[in-house]
């Protein structure tokens, strides 16, 4: 028996129909795999130049011209493409070459299409060359850790998410140790090119190796990757040269449809509101195009409270003849009430529901929080500086950090010069919520940054909002409307007369389509007051049934369900528009190093338009770079791109924030983006931000 058992088991695990169910490849990965992107016309020629132009200009940096010498002087290249060139100009274009190629930082879909990219150029320039991929981020350089590329591998990964095929990491080739290892690297395999596909700071990492590599004849270029859609690139003038990093797209269309998925929820189970955090530490890009692909009821956008004024505050400030600063600039406690404004009116209208998107990096555009960020990270780099030991193991526990903070804080009062950490500060500090304490006093990342995504930023504002509304329904403000007909319907089937309840109990009966108790009315006691004072109850009455189901449909239960997107987006497949952008960067990272080019930043103009007006280009990076603080010391950088409030993107957004809170009777006005695809019946051509900003007129 045991016998047949086994061999009928073995008969289901042959069957084709169970081995096609549990194979690794289904079908949707295989026609993913055999997808062609589309590549510019210039990559249709056999060759391409490069033409300089100075049409864009950039403000140097003193201290970038200072470091970056040999590079600060490039300017953006644009390619070309060439059927017939001089025979010196094609035995450098198709002389063979070694390159190697580096991810750097956390995944962005379409890294696997920039090395495909690249591959096929190369080997159509000439077969004999040869593409290394280092193994887990910059670490593979320092230590020569590489694989060789093949045609196997590349077509294993093509079109395909995530870092995979060689791996990432975080590491930086930042000290004159490292570089000495990595060129080491380079002479061993004999590397012509290294090219590092990264954020911000990995392109500066790229300036810096440029410059470091150029008398050795090593080409360094940079590729532009994040999904926070920070690394952006204008010339002084406005003009658009890199519109978005890769990966922006698939990630915010990734988060867009699984909020989608939450919108229907919410709009059939109708008792949460689900608060949605996108990943977004410093820009709030990926919220933005999130709500526009979605339309939550609500979302925040950090930028926009930057320049926000309380015009009460200020009136009040006015009548009492004094000066009110807190008026300026968006507070947590204000923040969390535009929120709860939101909620009651939805409540108004029968929407116990809903919901709310807030960026990751929200926190840093809120005064009270930017300043208390500042001043810790001061404390932790001067702590670290000066005892030449890691603030977060001298203090592993959240009140040995708080114990320390208090003896600066009585030091303020011993030494009036040390103003860094006051008696206030403390005050204010210990008012916060102990997980959001832990929150701001976490260990910085590798750049010194504050780490966004390790404090539940959701958590502190769905505090304050559950605390307000609170308040908010003791006032009789946060009420859930009933519908008339429901209203009408219930007491009629119970015998009682609609329009002589009515008035006792609603404050605006007989003129809405959605009921609201009177803002007396906040428990049963008071409503059997109101009931009694309208001469429909005595003393000794109960108050009926149909009434008192009325009433407790009218009290609002907040309830929330908390969700993070970040790392599902970063590792999800990529967009057609995606697929095809890496593509061709790929493409033009090969046109930039058979042209000569070294410290520029491959990119492709014109994003925002129609495929057929892409045009690839070479981006100068030492000219972008600027002094910042990191780890409490002036470093050069790049800047990050934050949302433009001005932008036709965010004029839009803002043109129907009140349609989708769907404040008002009838349906929310929630979107489906639907999912992924590389189908061009199916997949929308490029992100909603870039389509809606092309309207603006061009720079001249």
């Amino acid at each position: 028996m045991a016998e047949q058992t086994t061999s009928s088991l073995q008969d289901i695990l042959n069957s084709p129909i169970v081995k096609k169910a549990v194979a690794d490849v289904n079908r949707e990965l295989a026609e993913r795999r055999a997808f062609q992107p589309p590549t510019c016309s210039v990559f249709s020629h056999m060759y391409t130049i490069l033409e300089t132009t100075d049409h864009y200009r950039f403000t140097v940096d003193k201290e970038a011209e200072r470091q970056l010498p040999n590079i600060i002087g490039n300017s953006v290249q644009i390619v070309r493409g060439r059927s017939n060139v001089g025979e010196e100009v094609s035995a450098c274009y198709t002389r063979r070459r070694n390159i190697g190629i580096v991810f750097s930082g956390g995944p962005a879909p379409g890294g696997h299409n920039v090395i495909a990219g690249l591959f096929d150029a190369a080997k159509r320039a000439n077969p004999e060359n040869r593409l290394f991929g280092f193994l887990v981020g910059p670490e593979g350089v320092v230590e020569n850790e590489a694989v060789e590329i093949t045609r196997e591998l590349v077509d294993a990964y093509r079109n395909l998410g995530g870092f995979t095929m060689i791996k990432t990491g975080r590491a930086k080739i930042d000290s004159k140790q490292k570089i000495e290892l990595s060129r080491k690297t380079c002479r061993e395999l004999g590397l012509d090119a290294l090219v590092i596909v990264g954020g911000d700071d990995s392109n500066t990492n790229a300036a810096f190796l440029a410059q470091e590599m150029f008398t050795d004849g090593i080409q360094v270029i940079g590729v532009p990757k994040t999904i926070d859609g920070d690394i952006q690139v204008r010339d002084d003038q406005g003009h658009v040269l890199c519109a978005v990093s890769f990966g922006f797209h698939t990630a915010a269309r990734a988060f867009a449809n699984s909020i989608a998925g939450l919108c229907n929820d919410a709009s059939s189970d109708i008792k949460y509101y689900h608060v949605c955090k996108v990943m977004g530490r410093v820009a709030s890009h990926l919220a933005l195009e999130v709500a526009l692909q979605a339309h939550p009821n609500i979302t925040i956008i950090g930028e926009d409270l930057v320049d926000y004024v309380d015009e009460e505050r200020l009136e009040k400030a006015r009548r009492d003849n004094t000066t009110d600063y807190t008026a300026f600039g968006m507070t947590l406690r204000h923040l969390s009430r535009l929120i709860c404004d939101g909620i009651v009116k939805r409540a108004s209208a029968g929407k116990n529901y809903g919901v709310i998107v807030i960026p990751e990096g929200v926190l840093e555009f809120i005064n009270e929080v930017e300043v208390f960020i500042m001043k810790l990270n001061t404390i932790i780099a001067d702590y670290n500086r000066t005892h030449d030991r890691d603030f977060h193991s001298a203090f592993p526990l959240l009140e040995t950090k708080l114990e320390y903070l208090h003896r600066l804080a009585q030091r303020s009062r011993e030494d009036s010069s040390f103003k860094l950490w006051n008696t206030r500060d403390e005050d204010l500090f210990n008012d916060l919520p102990e997980f959001f304490q832990e929150g701001l006093l976490t260990e910085r990342d590798s750049h010194g940054n504050f780490q966004f995504s390790q404090i539940h930023t959701e958590r502190v504002l769905m505090g304050l909002v559950h605390d307000y509304l609170n308040i908010l329904k003791e006032k009789g403000v946060y009420k859930l409307g009933i519908s008339a007909r429901y209203f009408q319907k219930t007491l009629e089937k119970a015998g009682l007369d609609p329009d002589r309840i009515g008035p006792a109990m609603f404050s605006n009966y007989g003129n809405a389509e959605y009921f609201l108790t009177k803002p007396s009315i906040i428990s049963a006691k008071t409503l059997r007051q109101e009931l009694e004072r309208a001469g429909l109850l005595e003393s000794n009455d109960k108050v009926p049934d149909a009434v008192e189901k009325i009433y407790k449909k009218t009290v609002p239960s907040f309830k929330t369900q908390e969700h993070f997107y970040g790392y599902d987006g970063r590792g999800n497949d990529p967009t057609r528009f995606d697929c095809i952008y890496t593509y061709n960067l790929g493409m033009t990272v090969f046109s930039l190093l058979a042209n000569g080019s070294t410290g520029q930043m491959a990119a492709i103009r014109n994003l925002e338009h129609d495929f057929e007006q892409w045009e690839p280009i070479g981006i100068p990076i030492a000219p972008l770079m600027h002094l910042e603080e990191r780890k409490g010391k002036l470093t050069l950088v790049l800047e990050k791109a934050l949302v433009d409030t001005h932008s036709v993107a965010m004029q839009v957004f803002k043109a129907h924030q009140e349609k989708w809170l769907a404040a008002t009777s009838g349906e929310d006005h929630f979107r489906r983006p639907g999912p992924i695809c590389c189908d061009a019946a199916l997949e929308e051509e490029r992100p909603l931000t870039l389509e809606l900003n092309a309207l603006a007129p061009p720079k001249p």
